[in-house]
């Protein structure tokens, strides 16, 4: 991405990007912003679809200014997209898995030149600050290298098994994994690159077909990807981008029974209505979901409070507290709560709001008009019932009026209230007090979710946490980050509880194979 060979962008190391990287975001944000207002296809079977009613794609920083259009796709999309993908199925699952790695490793490769291009768009349309922006496409192209590493380092999935002791003859028997055939990923709005590309290049890797269907609020980004597949080579119709309302072409797309396996990312009570719409059809079918998380951070009195209130910061206000992995719980040890929630304060006080375009903002807006009157009402519970310490209001004057800006928000609350265990989904986290560390890690689990969890202490007092907390991906004494920064290959992403479905975390040594299905085969000859 940059020259400077000795820096990789990761979640952890963005903090402190080569000046490069602004030099380049730079003239990529000016030749985005000159194609502004563009009508945008879907892409079936190869083709571009064009539909007579559109979605507009607006700025969340200023909805005045429209990023795009983009198709309003029916059912009858969904099913042609579906039939690209069965029609093309098994020539694409008996394509040699050392063709399909290398044309994913160049769709990889087309991400990277188109880095800064695509990282604006995010910027954009989901109110990624700059740094957030390239990442999540850094991570998407990651994630399909790190399938397509698993593929080759585990050769194809093909392995000999056993032989049978047959007197006067031989009995070779050989496990395979293979594809399911047709798959569908649906991702979310906030990181439509990393949450689409990932379990798109594991699908199509393993030699599934596939259909994507990103939010509606968030199209433009999975767009790009698709245009980076065809670019790639991969041939029509085994991948398609439709766009949509989830209510329509979204659950055409869940109740057809042309779909062989699912990769779902989002909210609870959507993922798990889809789990149960899912399973009506003829027979199980592989569903991978990930439904978000509340995922607290513990701090004893033996921690780095510098550390702490560093990685706190950036997990609970990153992305604008819209991410699954964001920090909204933190315990805290009695004996040091006042100075870490000072030093916390401080900091979020010096956080700047605006354009996420502009280098100096660390927050943007919340992704749209929903999300902002959800804070609002969230605010309203916490100046009710406990104490907001800093934030708890939208942002409406100069630069924020045409915008969805909501202040980063800290408050105390009592633990019986139930904004403790709600994934709010915006830029509000709450601080509470334990003198016990038993009933701190009783608290931090007794949440339905498992996603995400941080700890500030001793290292043994981290070996404790990591042994009882109950969460897929666990982080200690980090400031880059308490519960935020999983990156493919060193901290592999998925959720216990209400937070997953697999046990398996995207971007690990486990994950790929939940895209294949295992067929034995025994050969017996004579001798």
């Amino acid at each position: 991405m940059a020259s400077d060979q000795s820096f990789k962008l990761t979640y952890a190391t963005m903090f402190n990007p080569p000046e490069e990287l602004h030099t380049r975001y730079e003239d990529a944000l000016a030749k985005v912003k000159s194609t502004l207002g563009a009508d945008y296809a879907m892409l079936i079977d190869g083709k571009d679809v064009f539909t007579d009613e559109k979605i507009e794609n607006r700025n969340p920083a200023n909805t005045d200014e429209l990023l795009g259009t983009f198709q309003k796709g029916t059912a009858e999309h969904a099913a042609a997209a579906l039939a690209a993908a069965r029609r093309t199925a098994k020539s694409w699952a008996h394509t040699p898995w050392q063709e399909r790695v290398a044309l994913l490793r160049k769709a990889a490769s087309i991400m990277d030149r188109r880095t800064f291009e695509m990282g604006v768009v995010l910027s954009l349309e989901v109110g990624k600050n700059r740094m957030e922006g390239l990442g999540d496409i850094a991570e998407t192209a990651d994630l399909i290298r790190y399938a397509c590493d698993r593929m080759e380092a585990s050769n194809g999935f093909v392995i000999p098994m056993g032989k049978d002791p047959l007197a006067g003859y031989e009995g070779i028997n050989t496990s395979v994994l293979r594809p399911y055939g047709v798959w569908l990923v649906i991702s979310p709005f906030n990181f439509p690159g990393a949450l689409t590309g990932g379990p798109a290049g594991a699908a199509l890797v393993t030699g599934n077909t596939l259909v994507m269907k990103p939010a509606t609020d968030t199209p433009w980004t999975t767009r790009l990807i698709a245009e980076c597949f065809q670019e790639a080579g991969i041939p029509d119709g085994v991948f398609n981008f439709i766009s949509g309302p989830g209510s329509t072409v979204g659950q055409a797309l869940i109740e057809s029974p042309e779909v062989d396996g699912i990769t779902f990312t989002g909210s609870y009570d959507v993922g798990m209505k889809i789990f149960r719409d899912f399973a009506q059809g003829r027979f199980v079918r592989p569903t991978i979901l990930e439904l978000g998380g509340k995922n607290p951070s513990i701090v004893t009195k033996n921690a780095d409070l510098e550390a702490a209130a560093i990685g706190i910061v950036r997990s609970a206000f990153g992305l604008q507290g819209q991410k699954c992995s964001a920090n909204s719980r933190v315990f805290i040890e009695t004996a040091v709560y006042d100075q870490l929630v000072n030093r916390i304060v401080e900091l979020t006080s010096k956080l700047a709001i605006g354009d996420p375009t502009d280098r100096a903002n660390y927050l943007g807006p919340v992704v749209n008009k929903s999300s902002y009157r959800d804070y609002q009402d969230f605010c309203a519970e916490l100046h009710a019932a406990g104490k907001v310490l800093i934030g708890g209001k939208v942002l409406t004057d100069g630069e924020y009026a045409k915008g969805y800006f909501c202040a980063p928000t800290i408050a105390e609350l009592p633990y019986s209230h139930r904004l403790w265990k709600h994934e709010m989904f915006v830029p509000i986290t709450t601080v509470g007090k334990f003198d016990d560390l038993n009933v701190a890690m009783e608290m931090a689990n007794d949440v339905e979710y498992g996603l995400t969890a941080g700890f500030y202490g001793t290292e043994d007092e981290a070996a404790w946490f990591f042994d009882h907390i109950e969460a897929g991906v666990t982080y200690a004494n980090r400031p880059m980050g308490s519960t935020t920064g999983a990156w493919p290959g060193f901290q592999p992403f998925g959720g216990w509880k209400g937070s997953g479905s697999s046990g398996k975390n995207a971007g690990g040594e486990h994950y790929l194979q939940l895209y294949l299905h295992e067929q034995i085969r025994s050969l017996v000859r004579k001798v």
